[in-house]
């Protein structure tokens, strides 16, 4: 009967019932080739039923800006308050989700890792009191970073229970669940991330009244968020990069393709660098592997990448001759949980043990910021641009689904075309205003159970 509930339900039974199904699911923990672990510890409903009841209140980068733009010492206050609630309320969303996965599937010892790590922080975080005082911001920035540290193994550990419970969950649902987690995982970074930038801000020398300093690129950035990133430089900068990791991967005798860019080349605009770091280095990663695996050592034609400004929006294509994608895995293209490559997935995933993105455990990256350009290096414990940082023959599958989750995350969008037998286009759309919120799921699947 305990493999049909849900953790929640579990939770709800009488001490005596809830003893005994925890002894059944003893039973196949004792298997070391088991995936199944013992269910969370048992914990009160209510403490979670009270931050499930209220709404996450989204944000858009025009008013992280605005708000960021003078820093006081009140607003700073007022950040860190607004941060200290907005967190465990979300947290608590997605526990809730969590508690409504089936009770064998909660019990993978992935998904209850994540499970635990996510009650952890909710119950750290609920307990922070008001903040009153820079002295007390400091000491909840050093809560945020520690739990940002905690949660680096997440992605991987959450990704390999999603492939391993398809037995008992469908690949849709946990494709949902998956985007659901990792779409609050980003907002929930966003918001601390920019905390701790701005407090890092407050503190700086320059930041204070009359103090002189020399213009810098720091001017041009509110905490994370970078005011003029230039599409053809993150390009080139994604581009020197792919093209560096893969000659070093296939050696110096593969030709590499060229990355040749056009269009509207000094367009400029709002937004968070190692987002738009990540997107464009898997999306031209894929394309230089593709365009290698298909044509060896010939010197193949080259990338091309077109940048068009528009009103509202900003339109990168990239345009590929790697013979298109497999037909096998097209129908799967955006999806973590379904496809043909499910065993060298979960191989793959083990050898990432933790993941924010970020990918120093398998190849070192200079930990220094570059301000001219975004983050470089692993700041506050997350530097999604080190993720195109892994070695080409490690395929996880989940670079273009991640991907598109933070394309859609401020309101944009990202398709592929495939042209069977000649290549691929990637269309990345980004609004360029900087006014809509955060695409995030601010209910729980089941508000109360």
């Amino acid at each position: 009967m305990s493999s049909l509930l849900g953790v929640s339900a579990l939770l709800r039974l009488p001490p005596s019932v809830r003893a005994r199904a925890y002894a059944a699911a003893a039973t196949p923990a004792l298997d070391p080739s088991s995936t199944a672990t013992l269910p969370p510890p048992w914990r009160p409903a209510n403490v979670l039923d009270e931050w499930v009841s209220r709404e996450a209140r989204p944000i858009s980068l025009r008013q992280l800006t605005f708000f960021g733009r003078t820093l006081t010492e009140d607003r700073l206050i007022s950040s860190a308050n607004y941060v200290r609630l907005e967190l465990p309320t979300r947290i608590a969303h997605r526990l809730r989700n969590m508690q409504t996965l089936p009770y064998s599937a909660v019990t993978n010892q992935h998904i209850s890792h994540v499970y635990e790590l996510y009650y952890n922080a909710f119950e750290r975080f609920r307990k922070v009191p008001e903040i009153r005082s820079l002295e007390d911001n400091d000491r909840f920035c050093d809560v945020i970073k520690m739990t940002l540290n905690e949660h680096l193994s997440v992605i991987p550990r959450l990704a390999m229970g999603i492939l391993e419970i398809q037995g008992s969950v469908s690949g849709e649902e946990c494709d949902r669940f998956m985007t659901t987690l990792l779409r609050s995982r980003i907002s929930r970074r966003v918001i601390a991330e920019q905390h701790l930038a701005l407090t890092e801000t407050f503190h700086s020398p320059w930041h204070f009244p009359n103090a002189k300093k020399l213009p810098s690129a720091e001017d041009d950035f509110v905490g994370e968020i970078f005011l003029k990133c230039n599409a053809k430089e993150l390009i080139e900068k994604c581009a020197n990069t792919a093209r560096q990791l893969c000659s070093q991967a296939y050696g110096p005798d593969v030709a590499i393709p060229e990355i040749v860019v056009q269009g509207h080349l000094d367009t400029t605009f709002p937004y968070i660098p190692s987002h738009l770091e990540y997107i464009l280095g898997e999306l031209i990663r894929n394309s230089i592997q593709a365009m290698i695996e298909q044509r060896g050592f010939k010197q193949p034609p080259p990338i091309e990448v077109l940048i068009c400004e528009a009103a509202q929006h900003v339109i990168i294509r990239i345009s590929d001759q790697g013979g298109g994608i497999d037909r096998q895995v097209l129908p799967y293209l955006w999806s973590f949980a379904k496809g043909p490559r499910r065993n060298h997935r979960l191989r793959n995933l083990g050898q990432v043990p933790r993941l924010a993105a970020t990918m120093e455990d398998i190849k070192p990256l200079p930990q220094e910021i570059d301000r001219s350009g975004g983050p470089s290096g692993d700041k506050f414990g997350n530097s999604l641009a080190s993720l195109s940082g892994r070695p080409p023959d490690l395929k996880l599958g989940m670079g273009l689904p991640m991907s598109k989750i933070y394309a859609e995350y401020w309101a944009g969008t990202l398709e592929i075309h495939s042209l069977e037998g000649y290549g691929c286009d990637a269309f990345l759309q980004i609004s360029r205003l900087g006014n809509r919120n955060e695409v995030v799921s601010t209910r729980a699947a089941m508000d109360a159970v």
